[in-house]
C-alpha cells in the first residue's frame, strides 16, 4: 500500500482529505505542522508522497519542503502543495524549494485522486 503524509493545520483538511485518500487504498499518515510532519519523517516514516498546506504557524509549507529535501532519503519523493493561494509567485517559490505540484483548495476528491496517481507509481 502507498503512503502519503499529510500536512496541514486544520485538522478538518485533514480528516476529509485523508478519508479520500484511504477510501481510494492510499495509506494517510497526519501532521497538524511543518515540525510535526519532519518529526514523523525523522522517526522513520518513508512516504511515497507529501501533501503540504503553505500558510501554517510555526513552520510554512516552503520552509517545511526545504527541510525535507535536506533528508537524503526523501530528496527525491514528491510533494505537493494543497493551498488557497494560487498566485504565480508562490508557485514559483515552491517550485525552487522543492515542490513536485500545486493543488488549489478546495480540491474534488476526483481532482485529488488524479493527481496522487500521475505523482504516485
Amino acid at each position: 500500500m502507498k503512503s502519503i503524509l499529510l500536512v496541514d493545520d486544520s485538522s478538518t483538511v485533514l480528516l476529509s482529505t485523508s478519508s479520500i485518500l484511504s477510501k481510494s487504498g492510499y495509506e494517510a499518515h497526519k501532521a497538524l505542522s511543518g515540525e510535526e510532519g519532519l518529526r514523523l519523517l525523522n522517526g522513520g516514516l518513508r512516504p511515497n508522497l507529501i501533501i503540504t498546506d503553505l500558510n501554517m504557524p510555526g513552520m510554512n509549507g516552503i520552509e517545511f519542503i526545504k527541510a525535507v529535501r535536506l533528508l537524503a532519503p526523501l530528496k527525491f519523493v514528491p510533494i505537493l502543495f494543497l493551498t488557497t493561494e494560487s498566485q504565480q509567485a508562490k508557485r514559483a517559490e515552491a517550485k525552487a524549494a522543492g515542490a513536485s505540484g500545486w493543488l488549489v483548495k478546495p480540491v474534488t476528491a476526483d481532482e485529488l485522486i488524479s493527481t496522487v496517481k500521475l505523482v504516485v507509481k
